[in-house]
Protein backbone atom coordinates (compact mmCIF):
# COMPACT_ATOMS: atom_id res chain seq x y z
CA UNK A 1 0.00 0.00 0.00
CA UNK A 2 1.31 3.61 -0.89
CA UNK A 3 0.29 7.35 -0.47
CA UNK A 4 -1.32 6.99 -4.11
CA UNK A 5 -3.64 4.22 -2.90
CA UNK A 6 -5.41 7.41 -0.92
CA UNK A 7 -8.20 9.64 -2.15
CA UNK A 8 -7.70 12.27 -0.06
CA UNK A 9 -4.78 14.78 -1.06
CA UNK A 10 -4.41 16.04 2.20
CA UNK A 11 -3.11 12.34 3.73
CA UNK A 12 -0.85 12.04 0.95
CA UNK A 13 0.46 15.52 1.15
CA UNK A 14 0.89 14.51 4.88
CA UNK A 15 2.98 11.48 4.32
CA UNK A 16 4.79 12.66 1.65
CA UNK A 17 5.99 15.43 4.05
CA UNK A 18 6.98 13.18 6.18
CA UNK A 19 9.44 11.08 3.66
CA UNK A 20 10.85 14.42 3.13
CA UNK A 21 11.69 16.31 6.07
CA UNK A 22 11.98 13.05 8.61
CA UNK A 23 14.74 10.60 8.87
CA UNK A 24 13.36 7.43 7.97
CA UNK A 25 13.82 5.32 11.39
CA UNK A 26 10.61 3.98 11.02
CA UNK A 27 8.33 2.26 8.46
CA UNK A 28 4.87 3.35 9.61
CA UNK A 29 1.74 1.89 8.40
CA UNK A 30 0.03 4.38 5.17
CA UNK A 31 -2.58 5.88 7.58
CA UNK A 32 -2.51 9.46 9.47
CA UNK A 33 -4.38 9.93 12.77
CA UNK A 34 -5.20 12.78 13.98
CA UNK A 35 -7.74 12.02 16.51
CA UNK A 36 -8.57 9.20 19.56
CA UNK A 37 -10.50 8.71 22.20
CA UNK A 38 -11.21 5.61 23.98
CA UNK A 39 -10.14 2.20 21.97
CA UNK A 40 -10.53 3.79 18.73
CA UNK A 41 -8.67 6.77 16.35
CA UNK A 42 -9.92 8.78 13.92
CA UNK A 43 -7.69 9.46 10.99
CA UNK A 44 -7.54 12.64 8.60
CA UNK A 45 -10.13 11.73 6.12
CA UNK A 46 -12.82 11.60 9.57
CA UNK A 47 -12.26 7.30 9.04
CA UNK A 48 -12.76 5.37 12.31
CA UNK A 49 -10.23 2.76 13.56
CA UNK A 50 -9.92 0.53 16.24
CA UNK A 51 -6.74 0.56 18.09
CA UNK A 52 -4.85 -2.92 18.42
CA UNK A 53 -1.52 -1.74 19.20
CA UNK A 54 -1.88 1.25 22.17
CA UNK A 55 1.39 2.63 21.22
CA UNK A 56 3.37 -0.13 22.59
CA UNK A 57 1.42 -0.71 25.07
CA UNK A 58 1.93 3.28 26.08
CA UNK A 59 -1.89 3.61 25.93
CA UNK A 60 -3.05 0.41 28.46
CA UNK A 61 -5.74 3.25 29.70
CA UNK A 62 -6.74 4.33 26.74
CA UNK A 63 -6.97 7.30 24.29
CA UNK A 64 -7.53 10.13 26.32
CA UNK A 65 -8.76 8.58 29.29
CA UNK A 66 -10.63 11.24 31.36
CA UNK A 67 -8.68 10.68 35.05
CA UNK A 68 -5.04 10.91 33.48
CA UNK A 69 -6.46 13.79 30.95
CA UNK A 70 -7.88 15.46 34.43
CA UNK A 71 -4.45 15.29 36.25
CA UNK A 72 -1.75 16.30 33.63
CA UNK A 73 -4.50 19.71 32.82
CA UNK A 74 -4.43 20.47 36.31
CA UNK A 75 -0.97 20.41 36.67
CA UNK A 76 0.36 22.21 33.80
CA UNK A 77 -1.74 25.22 35.13
CA UNK A 78 0.80 24.99 37.90
CA UNK A 79 3.77 24.07 37.31
CA UNK A 80 5.37 21.62 34.79
CA UNK A 81 9.36 21.56 34.90
CA UNK A 82 12.04 22.49 37.97
CA UNK A 83 14.65 19.91 37.58
CA UNK A 84 15.90 17.77 40.34
CA UNK A 85 17.95 20.79 40.91
CA UNK A 86 15.27 21.19 43.48
CA UNK A 87 12.17 19.38 45.50
CA UNK A 88 8.97 19.90 43.91
CA UNK A 89 5.29 18.83 45.43
CA UNK A 90 4.13 16.13 43.05
CA UNK A 91 7.58 13.62 42.86
CA UNK A 92 6.95 12.73 46.70
CA UNK A 93 3.18 11.50 46.33
CA UNK A 94 4.08 9.56 43.32
CA UNK A 95 7.19 7.76 44.08
CA UNK A 96 5.54 6.71 47.27
CA UNK A 97 2.92 5.36 45.45
CA UNK A 98 4.75 3.98 42.92
CA UNK A 99 7.34 1.91 45.78
CA UNK A 100 4.23 0.74 47.49
CA UNK A 101 2.72 -0.83 44.06
CA UNK A 102 5.62 -2.28 43.20
CA UNK A 103 6.57 -2.99 46.86
CA UNK A 104 9.80 -1.58 47.27
CA UNK A 105 11.02 1.14 49.09
CA UNK A 106 13.14 3.51 46.19
CA UNK A 107 12.06 4.93 42.82
CA UNK A 108 14.49 6.53 40.45
CA UNK A 109 12.63 8.07 37.91
CA UNK A 110 13.17 8.48 34.10
CA UNK A 111 11.82 9.46 31.19
CA UNK A 112 11.37 6.45 28.41
CA UNK A 113 12.31 3.01 28.63
CA UNK A 114 15.41 3.12 27.04
CA UNK A 115 16.55 5.24 29.67
CA UNK A 116 15.16 3.41 32.58
CA UNK A 117 17.13 0.05 31.26
CA UNK A 118 20.13 1.84 31.56
CA UNK A 119 19.58 3.10 34.55
CA UNK A 120 18.76 -0.22 35.66
CA UNK A 121 22.45 -1.28 34.03
CA UNK A 122 24.45 1.50 36.45
CA UNK A 123 22.29 0.15 39.19
CA UNK A 124 23.42 -3.57 38.46
CA UNK A 125 27.10 -2.59 38.40
CA UNK A 126 27.37 0.09 41.03
CA UNK A 127 25.92 -2.97 43.44
CA UNK A 128 28.63 -5.41 42.32
CA UNK A 129 31.09 -3.39 42.52
CA UNK A 130 29.84 -1.83 45.87
CA UNK A 131 28.08 -4.16 47.69
CA UNK A 132 28.83 -7.89 45.96
CA UNK A 133 32.56 -6.95 45.67
CA UNK A 134 33.24 -7.63 41.97
CA UNK A 135 36.54 -6.29 40.84
CA UNK A 136 36.32 -3.11 39.22
CA UNK A 137 35.26 -2.90 35.46
CA UNK A 138 34.72 -6.94 35.63
CA UNK A 139 31.20 -7.19 36.07
CA UNK A 140 28.72 -9.08 33.90
CA UNK A 141 24.72 -9.01 32.99
CA UNK A 142 23.05 -12.71 31.84
CA UNK A 143 20.80 -11.00 28.95
CA UNK A 144 17.96 -13.68 27.03
CA UNK A 145 18.34 -14.03 23.15
CA UNK A 146 15.71 -12.07 21.09
CA UNK A 147 15.54 -9.41 23.80
CA UNK A 148 13.93 -5.95 23.20
CA UNK A 149 15.12 -3.42 25.90
CA UNK A 150 15.64 -0.62 23.61
CA UNK A 151 17.47 0.96 21.04
CA UNK A 152 20.60 3.22 22.91
CA UNK A 153 24.55 1.84 21.67
CA UNK A 154 24.84 -0.08 24.95
CA UNK A 155 21.22 -1.84 24.34
CA UNK A 156 21.61 -2.47 20.86
CA UNK A 157 25.16 -3.88 21.62
CA UNK A 158 23.69 -7.24 23.56
CA UNK A 159 20.90 -7.52 20.99
CA UNK A 160 20.92 -10.27 18.22
CA UNK A 161 18.69 -8.47 15.90
CA UNK A 162 20.57 -7.49 13.02
CA UNK A 163 18.33 -4.63 12.09
CA UNK A 164 18.96 -2.91 15.26
CA UNK A 165 22.40 -3.84 15.94
CA UNK A 166 24.52 -4.12 12.83
CA UNK A 167 26.39 -1.31 11.97
CA UNK A 168 26.39 0.61 15.34
CA UNK A 169 29.46 -0.88 16.93
CA UNK A 170 31.55 -0.92 19.01
CA UNK A 171 29.86 -2.02 21.97
CA UNK A 172 29.81 -1.77 25.32
CA UNK A 173 31.02 -5.04 27.04
CA UNK A 174 30.08 -6.93 29.94
CA UNK A 175 27.23 -9.05 28.57
CA UNK A 176 26.74 -12.42 28.40
CA UNK A 177 23.34 -13.76 26.10
CA UNK A 178 21.33 -17.40 26.84
CA UNK A 179 18.32 -18.40 25.01
CA UNK A 180 15.28 -17.24 26.21
CA UNK A 181 13.15 -19.72 28.78
CA UNK A 182 15.98 -21.80 29.73
CA UNK A 183 16.76 -21.38 33.27
CA UNK A 184 19.76 -23.59 33.29
CA UNK A 185 21.08 -21.79 30.42
CA UNK A 186 21.13 -19.14 32.97
CA UNK A 187 22.90 -21.34 35.92
CA UNK A 188 25.50 -21.85 33.73
CA UNK A 189 26.51 -18.55 32.88
CA UNK A 190 26.51 -16.93 36.30
CA UNK A 191 30.03 -16.46 37.64
CA UNK A 192 31.68 -14.80 40.21
CA UNK A 193 31.48 -11.61 38.07
CA UNK A 194 28.19 -11.80 37.49
CA UNK A 195 25.85 -8.70 39.25
CA UNK A 196 22.22 -9.46 37.29
CA UNK A 197 20.13 -10.94 35.32
CA UNK A 198 18.36 -8.81 33.09
CA UNK A 199 15.50 -10.14 31.05
CA UNK A 200 11.72 -9.77 29.83
CA UNK A 201 9.20 -11.79 31.76
CA UNK A 202 7.58 -12.04 27.95
CA UNK A 203 8.94 -10.83 25.14
CA UNK A 204 6.80 -8.34 23.38
CA UNK A 205 9.42 -7.18 20.58
CA UNK A 206 10.14 -10.71 19.86
CA UNK A 207 6.24 -11.43 19.16
CA UNK A 208 4.73 -11.72 22.62
CA UNK A 209 7.06 -14.83 23.72
CA UNK A 210 5.88 -16.39 26.49
CA UNK A 211 8.33 -18.84 28.14
CA UNK A 212 7.73 -21.96 30.25
CA UNK A 213 5.52 -22.30 33.41
CA UNK A 214 7.96 -22.12 36.20
CA UNK A 215 11.04 -20.45 34.45
CA UNK A 216 10.52 -16.95 36.26
CA UNK A 217 10.29 -18.55 39.36
CA UNK A 218 13.43 -21.03 38.52
CA UNK A 219 15.15 -17.12 37.63
CA UNK A 220 14.05 -15.63 40.79
CA UNK A 221 15.30 -18.68 42.84
CA UNK A 222 18.90 -18.75 40.60
CA UNK A 223 19.20 -15.08 41.48
CA UNK A 224 18.68 -15.53 45.42
CA UNK A 225 21.26 -18.84 45.71
CA UNK A 226 24.16 -17.46 43.39
CA UNK A 227 24.04 -13.36 44.93
CA UNK A 228 22.89 -11.86 41.59
CA UNK A 229 20.14 -8.91 41.03
CA UNK A 230 16.83 -10.22 39.19
CA UNK A 231 15.71 -7.32 36.71
CA UNK A 232 12.47 -7.39 35.22
CA UNK A 233 12.31 -5.40 32.13
CA UNK A 234 8.15 -5.15 32.65
CA UNK A 235 7.95 -1.85 30.29
CA UNK A 236 5.61 -3.58 27.90
CA UNK A 237 4.36 -5.85 30.06
CA UNK A 238 3.69 -4.22 33.12
CA UNK A 239 0.57 -2.01 34.63
CA UNK A 240 -2.08 -3.94 34.08
CA UNK A 241 -1.44 -5.67 30.54
CA UNK A 242 -1.01 -9.07 31.10
CA UNK A 243 -4.56 -9.31 33.76
CA UNK A 244 -2.06 -8.77 36.77
CA UNK A 245 -0.34 -5.38 37.35
CA UNK A 246 2.80 -7.16 36.38
CA UNK A 247 4.09 -10.11 34.23
CA UNK A 248 6.29 -11.49 37.13
CA UNK A 249 2.96 -12.31 39.12
CA UNK A 250 1.89 -14.29 36.99
CA UNK A 251 4.22 -16.96 38.78
CA UNK A 252 3.87 -15.23 42.35
CA UNK A 253 7.99 -13.71 41.39
CA UNK A 254 8.78 -10.70 42.64
CA UNK A 255 12.52 -9.12 41.21
CA UNK A 256 14.75 -7.22 42.92
CA UNK A 257 14.07 -4.55 40.46
CA UNK A 258 11.61 -3.33 38.09
CA UNK A 259 11.90 -1.55 34.80
CA UNK A 260 8.92 0.34 34.16
CA UNK A 261 7.92 2.98 31.22
CA UNK A 262 5.23 3.29 28.82
CA UNK A 263 2.03 2.90 30.55
CA UNK A 264 3.77 4.91 33.20
CA UNK A 265 2.64 8.07 31.33
CA UNK A 266 -0.83 7.38 30.94
CA UNK A 267 -0.64 8.02 26.89
CA UNK A 268 0.50 11.17 27.86
CA UNK A 269 3.86 11.92 27.92
CA UNK A 270 7.49 9.58 28.60
CA UNK A 271 7.79 8.32 32.11
CA UNK A 272 9.92 5.26 33.56
CA UNK A 273 11.07 4.49 36.42
CA UNK A 274 13.40 2.14 38.23
CA UNK A 275 12.17 0.56 41.33
CA UNK A 276 14.00 -1.71 43.94
CA UNK A 277 14.18 -1.58 47.74
CA UNK A 278 17.23 0.69 49.60
CA UNK A 279 19.91 -1.77 49.90
CA UNK A 280 19.98 -2.16 45.70
CA UNK A 281 18.80 1.52 44.24
CA UNK A 282 20.35 3.20 47.25
CA UNK A 283 24.04 2.25 46.11
CA UNK A 284 23.47 5.65 43.59
CA UNK A 285 24.96 8.68 44.98
CA UNK A 286 24.26 12.20 44.50
CA UNK A 287 25.79 13.04 41.04
CA UNK A 288 25.95 9.90 39.61
CA UNK A 289 23.15 9.61 37.51
CA UNK A 290 20.06 12.26 36.68
CA UNK A 291 17.94 13.75 34.38
CA UNK A 292 16.33 16.76 33.85
CA UNK A 293 13.25 15.76 33.20
CA UNK A 294 13.06 12.67 34.59
CA UNK A 295 10.81 13.15 37.39
CA UNK A 296 9.05 16.51 36.58
CA UNK A 297 6.31 18.19 38.22
CA UNK A 298 4.14 17.46 35.50
CA UNK A 299 5.33 13.85 34.90
CA UNK A 300 4.75 12.89 38.52
CA UNK A 301 1.42 13.89 38.37
CA UNK A 302 0.33 12.14 35.42
CA UNK A 303 2.30 8.76 37.23
CA UNK A 304 0.45 9.38 40.09
CA UNK A 305 -3.07 8.94 38.82
CA UNK A 306 -2.02 6.25 36.71
CA UNK A 307 -0.76 4.36 39.88
CA UNK A 308 -4.01 5.33 41.25
CA UNK A 309 -6.15 3.88 38.45
CA UNK A 310 -3.96 0.58 39.11
CA UNK A 311 -4.65 0.37 42.60
CA UNK A 312 -8.33 -0.62 42.43
CA UNK A 313 -7.34 -3.68 40.29
CA UNK A 314 -9.94 -2.71 37.58
CA UNK A 315 -8.01 -2.63 34.75
CA UNK A 316 -5.74 -5.75 35.75
CA UNK A 317 -9.21 -7.53 35.82
CA UNK A 318 -10.66 -6.47 32.47
CA UNK A 319 -7.38 -7.54 30.76
CA UNK A 320 -7.26 -11.03 32.76
CA UNK A 321 -11.07 -11.73 31.55
CA UNK A 322 -10.76 -9.56 28.11
CA UNK A 323 -7.86 -12.19 27.01
CA UNK A 324 -9.46 -15.28 28.26
CA UNK A 325 -11.83 -13.94 25.51
CA UNK A 326 -9.81 -12.64 23.20
CA UNK A 327 -7.60 -16.08 23.34
CA UNK A 328 -10.47 -17.85 22.81
CA UNK A 329 -11.32 -16.35 19.32
CA UNK A 330 -7.90 -16.04 17.88
CA UNK A 331 -7.57 -19.92 18.67
CA UNK A 332 -10.22 -20.27 15.78
CA UNK A 333 -8.25 -19.18 13.60
CA UNK A 334 -5.37 -21.44 13.72
CA UNK A 335 -5.03 -23.71 10.86
CA UNK A 336 -7.07 -21.04 8.99
CA UNK A 337 -4.20 -17.99 7.92
CA UNK A 338 -2.82 -18.19 11.69
CA UNK A 339 -0.27 -20.79 12.65
CA UNK A 340 0.37 -20.32 16.37
CA UNK A 341 -1.59 -18.08 19.10
CA UNK A 342 0.48 -16.86 22.15
CA UNK A 343 -2.15 -14.88 24.65
CA UNK A 344 -0.95 -13.25 27.63
CA UNK A 345 -3.67 -10.96 29.90
CA UNK A 346 -4.68 -8.08 26.80
CA UNK A 347 -1.50 -9.23 24.58
CA UNK A 348 -1.55 -11.55 21.86
CA UNK A 349 1.11 -12.77 19.29
CA UNK A 350 -0.41 -14.12 16.12
CA UNK A 351 1.33 -15.99 13.73
CA UNK A 352 0.41 -15.23 10.40
CA UNK A 353 0.30 -18.40 7.70
CA UNK A 354 3.23 -17.33 5.00
CA UNK A 355 1.02 -18.54 2.21
CA UNK A 356 -1.36 -15.72 3.01
CA UNK A 357 1.01 -13.29 3.10
CA UNK A 358 3.85 -11.64 5.05
CA UNK A 359 2.65 -9.80 8.93
CA UNK A 360 2.60 -6.38 7.21
CA UNK A 361 0.83 -7.46 4.43
CA UNK A 362 -2.14 -8.60 6.47
CA UNK A 363 -1.30 -5.34 8.92
CA UNK A 364 -2.32 -3.02 6.04
CA UNK A 365 -4.86 -5.13 4.55
CA UNK A 366 -6.64 -4.38 8.09
CA UNK A 367 -6.58 -0.90 7.54
CA UNK A 368 -9.01 -1.22 4.90
CA UNK A 369 -11.02 -2.84 7.67
CA UNK A 370 -10.84 -0.08 10.26
CA UNK A 371 -8.44 -2.37 12.10
CA UNK A 372 -4.49 -1.34 13.24
CA UNK A 373 -2.14 -3.58 14.59
CA UNK A 374 1.63 -3.97 13.87
CA UNK A 375 3.97 -6.94 12.67
CA UNK A 376 7.06 -8.06 14.06
CA UNK A 377 9.43 -10.27 13.03
CA UNK A 378 8.55 -11.00 9.01
CA UNK A 379 4.99 -13.28 10.07
CA UNK A 380 3.75 -11.90 13.46
CA UNK A 381 0.99 -9.79 14.17
CA UNK A 382 1.00 -7.95 17.64
CA UNK A 383 -2.43 -7.27 19.53
CA UNK A 384 -2.01 -4.89 22.46
CA UNK A 385 -5.94 -3.04 22.41
CA UNK A 386 -6.10 -0.68 25.21
CA UNK A 387 -6.94 -2.03 28.47
CA UNK A 388 -10.62 0.24 28.38
CA UNK A 389 -11.90 -2.18 24.76
CA UNK A 390 -14.88 -3.68 24.72
CA UNK A 391 -15.51 -7.89 24.02
CA UNK A 392 -17.91 -6.86 21.30
CA UNK A 393 -15.37 -5.08 19.78
CA UNK A 394 -12.53 -7.30 20.13
CA UNK A 395 -15.01 -10.01 18.45
CA UNK A 396 -15.49 -7.19 15.54
CA UNK A 397 -11.61 -6.78 15.13
CA UNK A 398 -11.11 -10.67 15.26
CA UNK A 399 -13.84 -10.90 12.86
CA UNK A 400 -11.94 -8.64 10.46
CA UNK A 401 -8.91 -10.60 11.00
CA UNK A 402 -10.56 -13.30 9.92
CA UNK A 403 -12.06 -11.92 6.75
CA UNK A 404 -8.29 -10.37 5.45
CA UNK A 405 -6.85 -14.24 6.00
CA UNK A 406 -9.40 -15.93 3.89
CA UNK A 407 -9.04 -13.31 1.37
Amino acid sequence: MTPETFTDTAMIRIIAGEEEHLAQNYHPLPVVVSRGEGAWVTDVEGKRYLDLLSAYSALNFGHGHPAILAAAQEQLGRLTLTSRAYHNDRLGPFAEALAALCGKDLVLPMNTGAEAVETGIKVARAWGYRVKGVPADAAQIVVAHGNFHGRTTTIVGFSDDASARDGFGPFTPGFVGVPFGDAAAIAAAITPETVAVLIEPIQGEAGVVIPPEGYLRAVRDLCTERGVLFIADEIQSGLGRVGETFACDREGVVPDVYLLGKALGGGILPVSAVVANRDVLGVIRPGEHGSTFGGNPLASAVGLRVVELLQTGEFQNRAKLLGEHLDAKLQELVGHGVTAVRVAGLWAGVDIDPAVGTGREIAERLIARGVLAKDTHGQTIRVAPPLVIRATELDWAVEQLRTVLAA
